[in-house]
């Protein structure tokens, strides 16, 4: 027997190595844009010391936060480049520029490895080429997030303890308020509204006829916002800040990374003060609204067009339900079969199992909400991104970009060797950041673009269900809210047709069931 080692032919070794550098700066102003025109500087001339490298390109997030990666878009162009094989190494200065988000951060180094790419940081010495890269990396990684970590909860302590002396004051007031030299003051035009609003439902009107009412006025919202919605109607009616006062930390942000404003449901202490800012309604006219909101809500039937009305199909003939009582007790119905007019099944279900069957449809989806909903969101995100007509101009935006960065790099380079002064680099590379800055723009607009009714339905879907404080009763106002539609399946089952496309089955309780004829 024979043995010959076989050595392996290295190819390519004078090839030098794609480098590009990821730079981070932690605000918009002009010092850090300066900042970044520097490290643009420094990586040009890092080129120029180390021989071995070529420069690909420079990546730069400009006053984005580091915890969180998808709100940074020059990093996620780094790593599609490293995915279509244009790059082989990365070079940035510190962990915490790259991410301060210990998961996202090995989740990231152990992707670029895996495509054969390396990163180095600079200021730990660090070199994911290296034997155990994941071990040295948790470290300075654990000490970025802790850093961030510890930065939020100093404001959290800082917050708890000015809502316990009552000198808190909240940083976005309501419509209908505005801060001035930190103090709340009533901006009348949109108090005007605030008003209306209240004396619209003690007038008997519904949130969504008001919503509807103002949109048809074209009364404006704030902050770009141009349609009111039935919940921003109950969350104007229910906000005491109208009536002068104030319930503190509602809402907190978790303690680890990344941070999350989520409903206060007995983590934390509320914190009451009363008469803590201007009034805008009185408090015997919030209190009115407060009891009617509540007896309408609890008597979801006590309407002459019921609940139910047009909202339960036949699946066959596809007509409505038609409501009947009968020894005390209220049944629903297919019109056409009841009369002969179809061959469909007759079908009959109860009310009352129906209002049980879409409390319990409405329990699950608020404890199982990431599993039931949240996929449909991304899932019907990630479609629409691929057949949307915004994706043409995302490409263009991308390269547009692209080619900008290159043009600084050279205007740089030119600016470095001297062949451009001072005055010429400054305006040249002010105009190509303003012209990046701009396609930006255009880009994030262009993502959130999506045309789509039924996306953005399943967004507000989702947002509802996660403010909805679960009730053991039947609740009128949601279910107006999120049911577009029931199909009677049988007597034993039904389908609710929900927001945003979704339909979800439930059973009838077998001592609601009714037999067919």
């Amino acid at each position: 027997m024979r043995i010959t080692e076989i050595t392996p032919v290295i190819k390519n070794q004078n090839k030098k190595i794609r480098l590009a550098p990821y730079c981070r700066v932690s605000s918009d102003s002009k010092d850090q844009l300066h900042s970044f025109a520097a490290q643009i500087r420094y990586y040009s001339e890092y080129e120029k010391k180390h021989p071995e490298y070529i420069l690909v390109d420079i990546y730069a997030d400009e006053g984005i936060t580091g915890t969180e990666m998808e709100k940074r878009d020059e990093l996620l162009r780094l790593i599609r480049d490293c995915k279509k094989g244009l790059i082989d190494r990365i070079i940035t200065k510190t962990v915490a520029r790259f991410a301060r988000n210990l998961e996202e951060l090995l989740e990231i180094t152990r992707l670029l490895k895996s495509l054969g790419v390396s990163v180095y940081f600079e200021e730990q010495g660090i070199d994911t080429e290296k034997l155990n890269m994941e071990l040295l990396v948790t470290f300075p990684g654990m000490a970025a997030q802790q850093e961030s970590e510890n930065i939020s909860g100093n404001m959290r302590l800082s917050y708890k303890a000015r809502m316990e002396m009552g000198e808190f004051n909240c940083t976005c007031p309501a419509y209908g308020f505005e801060l001035i030299n930190g103090e709340m003051v009533i901006n009348e035009s949109e108090a005007m509204v605030i008003r209306r609003i209240f004396d619209l439902y003690l007038q008997g009107m519904g949130l969504q006829n008001i919503a509807r009412l103002l949109n048809e006025e074209k009364i404006p919202r704030r902050y770009g916002k141009t349609e009111w919605q039935h919940r921003t109607i109950r969350y104007i009616l229910t906000n005491e800040r109208y009536k002068g006062d104030a319930i503190l930390q509602k809402r907190f942000t978790t303690e680890t990374l990344p941070f999350r404003r989520v409903i206060n449901q007995g983590q934390y202490p509320l914190y009451h003060i009363e008469n803590s800012n201007p009034a805008i309604v009185d408090k015997e006219i919030f209190d009115k609204v407060q009891e009617l909101l509540k007896s309408r809500q609890n008597e979801p039937c006590k309407r002459v067009q019921y609940t139910l009305s047009r909202k339960l199909r036949c699946p066959e003939c596809g007509k409505p339900f038609r409501r009947m009582q009968t020894a005390g007790k209220v049944y629903w119905y297919c019109m056409k079969a009841a009369s002969g007019a179809s061959n469909c099944q007759s079908r009959r279900v109860r009310e009352d199992m129906v209002y049980d069957a879409f409390t319990r449809l409405v329990y699950k989806l608020k404890i199982h909400q990431k599993e039931i909903i949240s996929p449909f969101v991304q899932l019907s995100e990630s479609l629409q991104m691929r057949t949307s007509e915004n994706q043409e101009r995302i490409g263009q935006i991308d390269k547009e970009i692209a080619n900008l960065s290159a043009k600084n790099l050279v205007i740089t380079r030119l600016h470095t060797s001297g062949v451009l002064n001072s005055v010429e680099y400054s305006t040249q590379s002010s105009e190509i950041s303003n012209r990046i800055a701009a396609l930006r723009v255009e880009r994030r607009k262009k993502m959130n673009e999506d045309g789509d009714e039924d996306l953005d339905d399943l967004k507000e879907f989702d947002q509802i269900i996660d403010e909805y404080q679960l009730a053991s009763h039947f609740d009128g106002e949601l279910f107006e809210q999120i049911v577009k539609g029931i199909i009677v399946d049988s007597s034993k089952q039904i389908t609710f047709r929900l927001m945003g496309g979704l339909q979800l089955t439930e059973i009838i309780n077998e001592k609601g069931r009714c037999k067919s004829k």
